[in-house]
């Protein structure tokens, strides 16, 4: 009898030992993962950043040419400004949103100045914000993918015990929000 009782107790304690091992494991992989996805961002806003810098030159140089398109140049600052103010990670995901939209306009206005798109600033502006939207869209494409795989192992059980239990939120998707980010710009001559 003393042997049974000491197996059973033995038992017992690998299983207690597996389970804190699972436990500290499952955690440290969550830490992991978390920190990619605050890194996925952080690299994203990096470039956000500098389009906000490149905006107002941007607009600027299309002022001096189209005086009249005051509306368009005002989104593009206002959502500009939104975005940049905007303190959370969901709000700044769906003001960029409207920053891609304000873009979409301008440019679109552009297209009725044939003497603004042979300016050289403009071109170079105009090529600076397209290699900008490349790297977004790249980072973007990483935030989401690492944003994935964190909320799934969040979602999914066993791991779903130790998230619930260590508060581990879920994150957002960067997600096109903004019904004309979805429309092609329609430019008119």
């Amino acid at each position: 009898m003393n042997i049974i009782l000491i197996v059973v107790l033995a038992l017992i304690a690998i299983l207690i030992v597996a389970i804190i091992c699972w436990i500290i494991g499952t955690y440290n992989k969550f830490i992991k993962m978390r920190n990619n996805v605050d890194e996925g961002f952080s690299t994203m806003d990096v470039y956000l950043k500098k389009r906000y810098d490149l905006i107002p030159n941007l607009v600027a140089t299309v002022k001096g040419y189209a005086k009249h398109e005051a509306e368009a140049l005002e989104k593009t600052i206002a959502a500009r400004n939104m975005a940049h103010a905007s303190g959370d990670i969901t709000k700044q995901l769906q003001a960029e949103g409207a920053i891609s939209g304000a873009l979409k306009s301008l440019f679109a206005v552009t297209e009725n100045y044939p003497e603004l798109k042979a300016n050289e600033n403009f071109m170079d502006l105009q090529n600076q914000l397209k290699v900008l939207e490349d790297e977004i869209a790249s980072s973007r494409k990483y935030y989401n993918g690492v944003v994935k795989i964190y909320n799934t192992k969040r979602e999914v059980f066993p791991s779903n015990i130790i998230a619930k239990w260590f508060k581990f939120e879920k994150r957002p998707l960067y997600e096109v929000s903004a019904p004309e980010e979805r429309e092609n710009v329609k430019v008119e001559f």
